[in-house]
């Protein structure tokens, strides 16, 4: 019986002091007040709470209040309908880690500098909605469901409850990250708002519109042709208990509610089947929800608003400032019916660029025209062509001319992405190893063949690798991935998906040489070097791994899951106090993460010091019940001492939390047959040949082959 040591994560391509001066706010509790300097019907009302909504995904026509008869979205419908619903919101980033920045800072992209969902984090000195309110003596809290906002990103500044335990601990499979579903976010979200006096500020995300799309029932039954829409409506289900309550207080509620989408979903769109390579209104277009009936009237606003207005809007509803350098502008004018001038819109969708060595997308839309700047640019009269299908650049010289410089105007500040940078010993070290050398320097200009218009095909067949995989068909998935990689040998998002399915299949020499080429392509990534170690350490090469993952795990702030693979590599040369250090500082970086005292708890069980095993077991799970390892380690400790049904016990929650662990099922049907239920055995031991990778424990492999066609257990040597 084997106990588990952690592997480190796939791919995840597809993770404030403020400056205000605190002065008093005199108001009576529960008054409204008219502010007349600012419009004399513009109510305020000091000291509201705040409930911010964020669902991941969501594109504005996927709610029936925006018009979807099919859609089945209650609790928000109800919200809009006695709120301010924003006809036409739009975000300004198309993945998750910068549209919530650009949210919560009131600030466009290149102003606070997070452009994608990893190589960047949020300056320490950026003023968010949490750090302004934490300053006014507003109780904040954040609960977020899922990776792209984990706490290592940086977000977590002002708030005094950062819950990002969406599964940490969890495997990540291929192609999917682990998140925490709707229901037990807003559970977590309303137990903290329970506790809270007056003012609070939370925050809560959900993630379920994400793909793939597995919704639960009764959705996924009702939604079986129409899946997305089925994550929708379990979203909207999960909103129940925190938005159920405010809305039966009507007029007498002190919360002010914020509901919007991150980025919308292209569903099939110009030829995009889900998010981050293009930028039409199908990934843009979100929908924006403001309710309370203290302040506003039930009202439709038509007039084009974005997500920079969020932060300025909800600090003016409470009667505070919004900091100066801002982007966005208040929306209580447009609330109260009294019109908006319309602000120009910047967008951009870089991950392609970042992480294929595609041109760059950037664009502006103003009053009814959009402009898109690329190499094949793009124009085009959303008032006339909503569906973005006429491209106007050969007939409309004037405006595109007028758009291109308005573009230019608003990008002044913008210095390009800048990847979180190493330190200089980091810095010194790659370059020792030979990785900087290899990094392939940014173009200097960009043509019509890396125009992402050219090159959608070669998404679809990512797609199609993905979706191989996930049928099981790992050779084919490994034959389409090889296919990009010629086409495209500087996408190293393909060279990471292709080095994880040569480690599935067991070719570990294939893995290593294809994740260092693609961490060649991209020195800085934390994650790719994650991989490397990992893989490194599968081929038997560990030593190799540790030297390549010291200069990444010495940086100032290395990334954890950084530290997890350079202690799995430690411990596995026999490192045991160096591999208890990393997991150490990898536990103080993210105290919410189980996973560094579970690996804790697999060095001491394989040195032999069961006690403090079990201690570290234990103290994983008060951080995570769902931490599936954990009970695998315990199970490990409960059959050395011959305790077989306590080990059941424990390896059946193991691979109940996590179905596809095919250590803990072999651990399971083995201790099953010792006990002498070999009919309970049989299921998990069939489960154990169908999960594990190929190539894997080829002697317990065989052992269990022959026990299902024989029926008696052959010896274990």
């Amino acid at each position: 019986m084997t106990a588990r040591t952690v592997k480190t994560g796939e791919d995840r391509t597809s993770r404030t002091r403020t400056a205000f001066a605190v002065f008093a706010i005199v108001a009576v509790l529960g008054s409204v007040a008219v502010v007349g300097c600012r419009g004399s019907s513009v109510r305020r009302e000091p000291g509201l709470n705040v409930l911010l909504i964020t669902i991941d995904t969501l594109r504005a026509d996927a709610l029936g209040s925006y018009g979807n008869a099919q859609a089945s979205t209650p609790w928000l419908d109800r919200l809009s309908s006695g709120g301010v619903r924003f006809s036409q919101a739009h975000a300004h980033n198309v993945v998750t880690l910068p549209s919530h920045v650009n949210i919560l800072s009131g600030r466009y992209p290149f102003r606070h500098g997070v452009r994608d969902n990893s190589g960047f984090r949020v300056s320490p000195d950026l003023e968010t909605l949490a750090t302004v309110l934490k300053s006014r003596s507003y109780r904040t809290g954040a609960f977020v469901s899922a990776f792209p906002l984990d706490v290592r990103f940086g977000l977590a500044r002002g708030f005094d409850v950062y819950d990002d335990r969406y599964g940490k601990g969890a495997e990540r499979r291929a192609f999917r990250e682990p998140e925490r579903p709707g229901p037990a976010t807003v559970a977590a979200a309303a137990e903290w708002i329970g506790r809270q006096p007056s003012p609070w500020f939370a925050w809560v995300h959900l993630y379920e519109p994400h793909f793939p799309y597995v919704p639960p029932e009764p959705f996924a039954t009702r939604y079986r042709d129409a899946p997305y829409s089925g994550e929708v409506a379990a979203a909207d289900a999960a909103l129940g208990p925190l938005l159920s309550p405010i809305l039966q207080q009507g007029t007498s509620t002190r919360t002010l509610v914020v509901v919007t989408g991150d980025h919308g979903e292209a569903l099939g769109d110009h030829g995009e089947l889900t998010h981050g390579l293009f930028a039409y209104d199908a990934t843009l277009h979100v929908p924006l929800i403001v309710y309370q009936p203290r302040l506003f009237e039930a009202k439709v606003v038509d007039e084009s608003v974005r997500h920079v207005d969020i932060l300025p809007t909800v600090l003016d509803a409470i009667g505070i400032d919004a900091p100066h350098d801002i982007d966005g502008a208040s929306l209580l004018p447009a609330a109260e019916g009294h019109g908006q001038v319309a602000a120009p819109s910047y967008f951009e969708a870089l991950s392609a660029s970042l992480n294929r060595g595609w041109a760059p997308l950037v664009g502006v839309a103003s009053g009814p025209l959009k402009y898109v700047d690329l190499p094949i640019p793009e124009l085009y009269d959303l008032a006339s062509d909503p569906r973005e299908s006429q491209n106007l650049v050969a007939t409309r010289a004037a405006d595109l001319q007028k758009m291109r410089t308005l573009l230019d105007q608003l990008r002044k500040a913008d210095r390009g992405p800048v990847r979180v940078a190493e330190s200089s010993d980091a810095r010194e070290r790659l370059r020792s190893l030979g990785y900087l050398s290899g990094t392939a320097a940014p173009k200097a200009r960009y043509t019509e063949a890396d125009d992402p218009k050219r090159l959608i095909a070669l998404d679809r067949q990512t797609d199609e690798l993905i979706t191989r995989y996930q049928k099981g068909d790992l050779r084919g998935a490994i034959a389409v991935a090889e296919s990009l990689a010629r086409q495209r040998p500087d996408m190293a998002v393909t060279l990471t998906h292709l080095a994880f399915l040569y480690n599935e299949a067991g070719d570990h020499e294939k893995a290593v040489s294809t994740i260092r080429r693609a961490l060649e392509l991209n020195p800085a990534a934390p994650d790719v070097a994650a991989l490397f170690g990992a893989y490194l350490t599968d081929a038997g090469l560990a030593q190799e791994a540790a030297t390549r993952l010291e200069p990444y795990a010495r940086s100032a702030e290395p990334d954890p899951d950084v530290l997890i693979s350079y202690g799995v590599a430690l411990a596995s040369t026999g490192r045991t106090a160096n591999a208890l250090a990393a997991f150490d500082r990898a536990r103080a970086m993210d105290p919410t993460n189980g996973l560094p005292l579970a690996n804790i708890g697999t060095v001491y069980l394989m040195s032999g010091d069961d006690a403090r095993a079990v201690k570290a077991f234990d103290d994983a799970l008060k951080i995570d019940p769902a931490l599936a390892r954990a009970h695998n380690g315990l199970g490990v400790v409960a059959a050395k001492r011959g305790a077989y049904d306590e080990a059941a016990a424990h390896w059946k929650q193991a691979v109940a939390l996590d179905p596809h662990d095919y250590q803990a099922l072999y651990n399971l049907g083995d201790v099953l047959v010792r006990l002498g239920r070999s009919p309970e055995a049989r299921p998990y031991w069939e489960r154990y040949l169908q999960t594990a990778p190929p190539g894997v424990d080829e002697k317990d492999r065989a052992r269990v082959r022959s026990w299902l066609a024989a029926g008696s257990l052959p010896s274990r040597n």
